[in-house]
């Protein structure tokens, strides 16, 4: 039996079949040879060089860059922030003693800023960047970068603009991430394989990696689970090691052939020697699934114990609210993180969250104003649409119940199946 998945795009429907009747899709014999868990190597004789060349009173530039660079690799590999934090340091020494080339470090800061969602502060960075002149293509496509992030779409546009180029990598997968804003997914897509085309006439393995990860993505947004699944392996093939290509064939396994015991398996692989906490939250999440209690709070525990780390900041705001709203009811705390996350990135998921913890603490009027304002019509995001009909369908917006329960039908895959049941039950 065939489901047709309604994606709303501007102005018209794209419909994506595929087969939901617990096909399997997925071959363990494809993916089973990445799941040897080994340590990533997080030194060589190349860093150790140029670490080696750093000292308090250092005024050798060209080692800070290297060694910030490989630090950044080595959070990308393992997750752990304590990296992450280590090249912030560096190109922060960067940005104080270079008399040239000043514009790329402060452009190199900034990203490590919207790593650690830090976007205001990356703002000024990417201003001082503009105003040093240097890489002016890459200061605009940074600063639309984190236009995109603060949720100032008319300033994205114009910086989208000043980049046009339709046979730059850059410039299609920024084309690519628009049209996914604007909810025209069939573009995205689009744009996506033409940048892909791209990356693999570059040879480029670190673009081809970013391209098959991101295209996955898209792919399973648009129910093409089998097309998603190819360029999770294609990744898988380039760097045996990326977790996150694991993590998106674990979903297909849970949301798409309700097989949550394999899925959890692939994620223990992954866990054992990568750190970042958001993988715990998934688990817990198919340990519920699953009826496992005892599971599900010991993976939560772990991300507790591990977002306590001061060095996480406010990466993990978002999932902190849903967590204090869903689990542990402490709806003021979430108000609390929710402000502060509107505060630093006004987007339509942050003010849902606000919306949604208002909700729960029973201020249905606020929470619906929110939604109004923020929400309705400003975002094609699945979960937030979520939040937006269980909120209207406390103020007793029958009608809007249903037009966004049509459309969130089609994104259960992409909602995962707990979600999948609430839909069913507005």
């Amino acid at each position: 039996m065939k489901n047709c998945i309604y994606i709303l795009t501007v102005g018209f429907l794209v419909f994506a079949c595929e087969r939901f009747s617990g096909e399997e899709i997925t071959e363990r014999e494809d993916y089973d040879k990445y799941l040897v868990s080994t340590a990533v190597k997080t030194t060589s004789k190349y860093f150790e060089l140029w670490d080696g060349k750093i000292r308090p009173d250092s005024m050798q530039l060209i080692s800070f860059g290297v060694v910030a660079s490989q630090y950044n690799n080595y959070f990308q590999a393992t997750g752990d922030i304590a990296y992450l934090k280590k090249a912030e340091q560096a190109l922060s020494k960067a940005v104080e003693i270079a008399a040239i080339g000043k514009s790329g470090y402060y452009r190199a800061l900034a990203r490590n800023f919207i790593s650690q969602h830090r976007f205001r502060e990356a703002e000024m960075l990417a201003d001082s960047a503009r105003k040093w002149g240097s890489g002016v293509e890459e200061t605009q496509s940074l600063m639309f970068d984190i236009q995109m992030e603060l949720g100032d779409y008319e300033q994205a546009e114009k910086y989208l603009d000043s980049i046009k180029d339709i046979s730059n990598f850059g410039y299609l997968i920024r084309l690519a991430k628009w049209n996914d804003h604007l909810g025209d997914l069939e573009s995205t897509i689009s744009f996506m394989e033409k940048a892909l085309e791209k990356a693999e006439n570059s040879k480029n393995n670190d673009l081809r990696l970013w391209a098959y990860t991101n295209l996955a993505d898209y792919y399973g947004h648009a129910g093409r689970i089998s097309d998603s699944y190819e360029h999770y392996l294609k990744a898988l093939a380039l760097d045996p090691q990326n977790a996150y290509a694991k993590k998106g064939i674990a979903w297909i396994l849970f949301s798409y052939e309700k097989n949550p015991q394999e899925a959890l398996r692939i994620l223990d692989s992954v866990t054992r020697n990568y750190k970042a906490p958001d993988y715990y939250l998934l688990k817990a999440q198919i340990a519920s699934y699953m009826g496992d209690d005892i599971a599900r709070l010991s993976n939560l525990d772990d991300y507790f114990q591990a977002v306590r780390d001061p060095a996480y900041g406010a990466m993990y705001n978002a999932y902190n609210v849903a967590i204090f709203i869903d689990e542990t009811q402490q709806y003021e705390e979430a108000l609390k993180i929710a402000r502060e996350e509107v505060r630093n990135r006004p987007v339509a998921h942050s003010y849902g969250l606000l919306a949604y913890a208002y909700l729960k603490k029973g201020e249905i009027g606020k929470a619906l104003a929110i939604t109004e304002q923020h929400i309705v019509g400003k975002t094609f995001e699945p979960a937030v649409l979520l939040y937006a009909a269980e909120i209207y369908k406390a103020a007793g917006r029958n009608e809007d119940v249903e037009e966004l329960k049509s459309e969130l039908l089609g994104a259960t895959y992409e909602l995962g199946p707990s979600d999948a049941e609430k839909i069913r039950n507005l």
